[in-house]
C-alpha cells in the first residue's frame, strides 16, 4: 500500500540563551513580515510579530512557508531604523536575530531586516518563543542570497 504523506508537525521553539537565539534566528531567517503586524506591548512588555516563515527545516521538499507567531518578553523599549511604522501594508524580510548583552541577564536583542533596517529592543533577558500556527503551503521560490 502507498504510504500517504503527513503534515509536518508544527514548529515550536523557546529561546533564553544566546546559543538558542541562534537556531530560532536560523529558523526565521527570510520570515516575511507585514509592519503592521508588528506589536509592541508596554504593559505585559512583550513585542509580538506575525510572520511568514521560510521552512528551512524542509528545504529540498520544493519549499514551503508556514504562518508563524514570534513573541519576545521582558522587552523594556523597541526602536527601529530604516522601518516605516507608518506603512502598515508594508512587507519586511528578517534576516537574522542578535544578542548583545548588557548587564546580565539582559542586553539589546535586535532583528535584522533586509534593506538595511532592524527593530531593537531592551530586554531584560533572552526570552523568545516561536510558535507555527498554520498548515505550511508551497511557497513561490526558495529565498536566494548573493554571496559576499
Amino acid at each position: 500500500m502507498p504510504s500517504v504523506p503527513r503534515p509536518s508537525q508544527p514548529l515550536r521553539l523557546l529561546a533564553q540563551d544566546a546559543e538558542d537565539l541562534t537556531i530560532l534566528s536560523a529558523a526565521l531567517q527570510d520570515a516575511v513580515v507585514r509592519v503592521g503586524e508588528i506589536r509592541f506591548e508596554p504593559g505585559p512588555r512583550t513585542l509580538t510579530l506575525a510572520v511568514n516563515r521560510y521552512c528551512w527545516e524542509r528545504a529540498g521538499s520544493g519549499g514551503e512557508r508556514v504562518r508563524s507567531a514570534v513573541q519576545f518578553g521582558g522587552v523594556m523599549g523597541v526602536r527601529s531604523r530604516n522601518l516605516r511604522r507608518e506603512v502598515a501594508d508594508a512587507v519586511v524580510s528578517v534576516l537574522s536575530l542578535g544578542f548583545a548583552p548588557g548587564e546580565p541577564p539582559g542586553g539589546v536583542l535586535t532583528v535584522t531586516l533586509a534593506g538595511g533596517g532592524d527593530l531593537q529592543m531592551d530586554i531584560e533577558c533572552i526570552d523568545v518563543a516561536l510558535s507555527d500556527v498554520s498548515d505550511s503551503w508551497p511557497a513561490r521560490a526558495e529565498p536566494k542570497h548573493e554571496e559576499p
